[in-house]
């Protein structure tokens, strides 16, 4: 139990930190009276449309928290559900909502910043960034310590080994109000920032010429808006979840693999808090790291935010191999292997979308080239690009999966998916993804620093700074882009191997489902009989005949499969008919506000504002529903098989599908500023105007659908689970 406090002492320090680094930004200057106002713009309408949505996922939880409660009431579910998924809820958009002050406070601060230097610009839009990242991980881990003491005093001693099998399968349920809560602000956000982004681009660029974030264009403070609510809000409510499902699944798994051995199952427990734990300690250290030279190139630049994560990723490892072997697992080194599977497996994929998306390596750039024939080739080639990239990601986490199931097994591959070896190999794939993560607080700050770095740089444009200002904060944003897809390709992994963790969870939460409806005992079609307490995974798959061979299993992956095309579908549809709107009203602008383009009138910001918010609100509503509803419509036609079937589906077309769409929206946004910096013509060359078409196909690629569909595979796993009891007590087929 001693182990235990290191969790909650992580947790405040890490907080304690974030805070440190917000106090630093906030001394920074924020510049000239110009930078002040247009900040003061960005936050408003940022915090504005936070508001919103915040009320909108209010009644939704509220809404769902009342189903719980009834589902409670007549023993479908446990009693502290309704109050868990309000607290994971809470956290997450608690998180958001500091990431997202923290960003808007900081992007002036950057420009400024860069007026001195470019290293100076860098740390202060990194230390912003990890301001994201370090509350996430303090929060995640507060919340995961106050349910663990709670659950603790309150839940009885059951058999042996029985209570924290009870604790962690609770603690799981809180994750369906991270993942709710993160799917709006994904969802939402990227409608948001996708609809001022387009409609910038469109009219401001294509049709005006004039450059981007130019204050005459009427969407710009919308879009730098969006930004925020996008991919600083969305993302930390994002990894925030996946964070916690990691952690919890490991800790599920854990518990019932050492059910018979009191003293290891308490270990297994705690083992991935305290990893996790110890990686907000070398993510700090990580931090101080990053650093660079005044005349630094991309790769530069790059190599110094890769330096930070490297070195707390290698720590960690060392770290993971002390913690396993002093908590005596008697296969701590092919444990610790597990873990190094998911750290280089997170690692792997980070290069690879760096490749595919920066323009300081070939496929970006031939990508470029094609922009010379036209938009339709940039098009045909991003998409190509993006479909070759998928390659690296899926074949990593193959591997990681192979081997941080094995390696505790000894590699034992005759048997293993026999007794033990099972639970052990699921224990090891789920304290995979707690490697992989458990150095969030620098993954997240890298990823957190791309849109206050994009921010600095519009700032920097609309305050009419010095043009060696603006070539700093470019070289900062074509960063900031690179490392958002790098994070986006790292959520994105992550999420495959959390969901696999979920997975092999959602059967332990099937079985505490059935034993809180008195079914004790299960009887097999050949009329043997097990124990429901003591069934095995094997047995409990057999029991509900999940093979290929059952048709049920086959519906559920193909409507799992549907489901990350059906959402793409949506979220790309609805930011269309946003863009729309905002495209009408940028040109209801520019031709009835006299002396726009003169720079002699004032564009209505607020007014741009006002539609990315309603278009958003609105939009979000429509696919998020479908994401809850979908689980539970198949648990109670298909059952336990179906949506098993489903969460299969689901991960591995969602995976695929995600990394896709991240590296091809990725790709086409850097492959315009490759021709933005005076390459194959540069700015207002015909070769930019069809990269610019092709940046606008990709804008909701990256920042909307593809960053989504982690969400969307993680939900369900979610949602399957808080709704294990009403799988179990009813389903027509």
């Amino acid at each position: 139990m001693n182990y235990f406090y290191l969790v909650p002492f992580a947790s405040l320090f890490a907080l304690g930190f974030a805070m440190y680094f917000f106090k630093k930004m906030m001394r920074e200057g924020e510049g000239t009276e110009r930078m002040k106002t247009i900040a003061q713009f960005v936050r408003e309408g940022a915090m504005s449309y936070l508001k919103q949505q915040y009320k909108v996922v209010a009644i939704v939880f509220v809404i769902l928290s009342i189903i719980f409660g009834v589902m409670a009431y007549f023993g479908l579910q446990n009693n502290w559900v309704p109050f868990a998924f309000l607290t994971g809820g809470f956290f997450s958009g608690l998180a958001g909502f500091f990431g997202m002050k923290t960003a808007t406070y900081a992007s002036a601060r950057t420009a400024n910043a860069a007026r001195t230097s470019l290293n100076k610009g860098l740390q202060v839009a990194f230390r912003s960034g990890a301001v994201m990242g370090l509350v996430v991980v303090g929060l995640a881990l507060l919340d995961i310590s106050i349910w663990y003491l709670i659950l603790d005093h309150f839940v009885a001693d059951a058999e042996p080994g029985h209570k924290l099998i009870m604790i962690t399968t609770t603690m799981l349920t809180f994750g369906m109000g991270a993942s709710t809560q993160a799917l709006f602000a994904r969802v939402g956000g990227g409608i948001y920032t996708k609809a001022a982004d387009v409609g910038a681009d469109l009219v401001g660029k294509v049709e005006a010429g004039i450059p981007e974030d130019d204050p005459r264009n009427p969407a710009t403070i919308a879009d730098n808006v969006g930004d925020n609510v996008g991919d600083v809000a969305g993302m930390g409510a994002d990894l925030y979840e996946s964070y916690c499902g990691s952690i919890l699944s490991t800790a599920a798994l854990g518990a019932s693999a050492f059910i018979s051995n009191p003293q290891m199952q308490s270990n297994a427990v705690f083992a991935p808090m305290i990893i996790a734990s110890i990686g907000v300690f070398l993510s700090i250290l990580g931090i101080f790291l990053v650093r660079t030279k005044e005349d630094a190139t991309i790769k530069t630049l790059m190599s110094a935010l890769n330096r930070g994560v490297n070195t707390s990723a290698v720590l960690i490892a060392a770290c993971a191999m002390l913690i396993l072997y002093l908590l005596g697992f008697e296969n701590w080194l092919g444990l610790s292997f597990s873990v190094i599977a998911g750290l280089l497996a997170g690692i792997i994929i980070g290069q690879g979308t760096e490749y595919f998306t920066s323009h300081a390596y070939r496929p970006t750039q031939n990508i470029a080239k094609s922009a010379q024939t036209g938009p339709a080739t940039v098009i045909i080639a991003g998409m190509g690009s993006g479909m070759i990239s998928t390659v690296i990601p899926v074949i990593t986490i193959v591997i990681a999966i192979l081997v941080s199931y094995l390696s505790p097994i000894g590699f034992d591959v005759e048997n293993m998916l026999t007794g033990n070896n099972l639970s052990m190999g699921l224990y090891g794939i789920a304290i995979a993804a707690v490697g992989m993560l458990s150095t969030l607080g620098i993954t997240l700050a890298t990823d957190a620093y791309g849109p206050i770095a994009d921010n600095a740089g519009g700032n920097a444009e609309m305050s009419g700074l010095d043009p060696e200002v603006r070539r700093r904060t470019d070289a900062l944003d074509a960063l900031g882009n690179t490392t958002a897809a790098t994070g986006k390709g790292f959520a994105i992994g992550s999420a495959a191997l959390t969901a696999l963790a979920l997975l092999a969870s959602y059967m332990e939460e099937i079985r505490m489902g059935m034993l809180r409806l008195g079914n004790n005992v299960m009887q097999f079609a050949n009329g043997d009989t097990i124990e429901v307490a003591k069934a095995s995974f094997l047995d409990f798959m057999n029991y509900y005949q999940v093979t290929l061979m059952n048709p049920k299993v086959i519906s559920g992956i193909f409507v799992g499969s549907m489901m990350a095309f059906l959402f793409c579908g949506l979220t790309m549809n609805a930011v269309g008919r946003a863009a729309q709107k905002m495209v009408e009203e940028v040109r209801r602008q520019f031709r009835e506000i006299k002396g726009i383009l003169t720079g002699e009138g004032t564009p209505d910001y607020a007014r741009c504002v006002a539609i990315s918010t309603k278009g958003a609100q609105k939009e979000m509503l429509l696919p998020s529903i479908l994401a809850i509803l979908t689980p539970i419509l198949t648990g109670i036609l298909l059952g336990v098989s179906g949506v098993m079937g489903l969460l299969a589906g689901g991960l591995g077309s969602g995976f695929v599908l995600a990394v896709f769409m991240a590296n091809s929206g990725g790709a086409w946004d850097n492959a315009k500023k490759y021709i933005e910096e005076g390459n194959l013509g540069g700015k207002g060359s015909d070769a930019h105007k069809a990269a610019v078409v092709g940046d606008t196909v990709g804008d909701p690629f990256k920042d909307t659908s593809g960053p989504s569909l982690n969400i969307l595979i993680k939900l369900m796993s979610m949602v399957s689970i808080v709704m294990a009891g009403l799988t179990v007590s009813w389903s027509l087929l």
